[in-house]
């Protein structure tokens, strides 16, 4: 039983909902000029995000904008910019160009499956198809995981984390594309290990896990941008719930569903008034710790994958979760206007350094390119029926 905080925002309206997503889709026409060439940097600098070259982790965002603008407006200017952009991933996945981590969904769902599911682009395939070859590539028989980062060979990377849960959707399709069960095999025991070793007693999950290289057996949960190891990242959290949805969707698993739910309790449990989280759970609203609005983007793109398998009362209260705190992002965090800044919300951390947790510090009170992506697919999956892309 889902239990809001007193003074939770309302619901938001399909009036609000499309006026949101006007303001969104104009904002992705304006960085047209700035972004059909180039990447957006992970995060916004002063609430501006800088032009890279497709190198970052992140970079299959932006173009997942410009499709979501597409099909918004059916302007065809959109989808000659996208198709710009599935060139470039084309080019990064065949050339190797930073491709030796499990990122590979991140970067090859919202940008390559869109277009070939969208346009019917070959090329997009083609890229994805090869990026779920990577994908395979960093799978660790000796513990059965998909190791995140670093050599394969180094006893110090022998980890997973709990983000890739948000890769294995293009192992599931890549399965269903070809018809070669390989992909989707690994998927099904990479979600398994996850489930085994990632998820406390208490339902809050570990950022990441390592695995013992000559046993495969597990060793320790610990943080990279959490706020230290016993603590409960707000965005991995994040990850499990939507991660738990989109596996569910192809893998009707009872387990799956039975986490989305336990994930999202303990999740919603710790929110602030407006539903939208401190970067780290472990904080209250009280302690002026920086927020991160894309957990929240990415936690009502989960409710609403799960809005659209279920029925009846669990569809309806999932959907109605995910309007408030749509609500809430589009009302306090949305950005209104260009001149404040190129990117679509506020508010977001990316990396916030402690003296408990391992990252650099960085994109903290900014955009940050994921939550502008997923508030943007929350917007379109309240729209209409949409056909995801992951």
């Amino acid at each position: 039983m889902i239990t809001l905080p007193e003074n939770a925002p309302q619901p938001i309206t399909d009036e609000e909902v499309r006026q949101a997503l006007d303001f969104a889709t104009a904002q992705v026409r304006r960085n047209l000029p700035d972004f059909t060439y180039k990447a957006q940097n992970h995060s916004s600098v002063g609430n501006v995000y800088p032009a890279v070259d497709n190198t970052q982790w992140t970079a299959g965002f932006w173009p997942g904008e410009i499709w979501l603008a597409y099909e918004h407006s059916g302007d065809k200017l959109f989808q000659y910019a996208a198709q710009i952009q599935v060139q470039s991933f084309l080019h990064r996945i065949e050339n190797r160009i930073e491709t030796d981590h499990h990122d590979m969904g991140f970067l090859y769902s919202p940008s390559c499956i869109a277009a070939w599911k969208l346009v019917g682009d070959e090329d997009g395939r083609r890229a994805a198809l090869l990026a779920a070859d990577q994908l395979l590539e960093r799978y660790q028989p000796v513990g059965q995981f998909i190791q995140a980062w670093g050599r394969k060979d180094n006893p110090g990377e022998y980890r997973y984390i709990i983000d890739c849960l948000l890769n294995l959707p293009l192992l599931y399709w890549a399965a269903r594309e070809t018809g070669e069960d390989r992909y989707r095999q690994i998927a099904l025991i990479h979600a398994r290990t996850t489930l085994a070793h990632s998820i406390r007693p208490d339902n809050s999950t570990y950022h990441t896990f390592y695995m013992d290289p000559q046993t495969g057996g597990p060793v320790r949960g610990v943080t990279k941008q959490g706020y230290s190891d016993d603590s409960f990242w707000a965005r991995g959290q994040a990850w499990g719930i939507a991660g738990m949805a989109l596996s569910y969707r192809y893998e009707r698993i009872d387990d799956y569903r039975d986490t989305f739910e336990r994930l999202l309790d303990f999740y919603l449990k710790r929110l602030p008034q407006d539903l939208v989280p401190v970067w780290d759970l472990v904080f209250s609203e009280q302690d002026g710790e920086p927020r991160d609005s894309s957990s929240a983007s990415i936690v009502a793109c989960g409710l609403l994958e799960m809005a659209d398998i279920v029925e009846g009362e669990d569809a309806a209260r999932y959907r109605d979760l995910a309007q408030r705190m749509v609500k809430s992002l589009a009302e306090h965090y949305a950005v209104k206007d260009h001149a404040v800044s190129n990117g679509l919300v506020l508010h977001g951390t990316y990396s916030k350094k402690t003296p408990h947790n391992t990252c650099r510090g960085e994109g903290v009170d900014e955009c940050v390119s994921w939550g502008d992506y997923y508030y943007m697919e929350a917007l379109t999956r309240l729209s209409r029926v949409w056909s995801s892309y992951w």
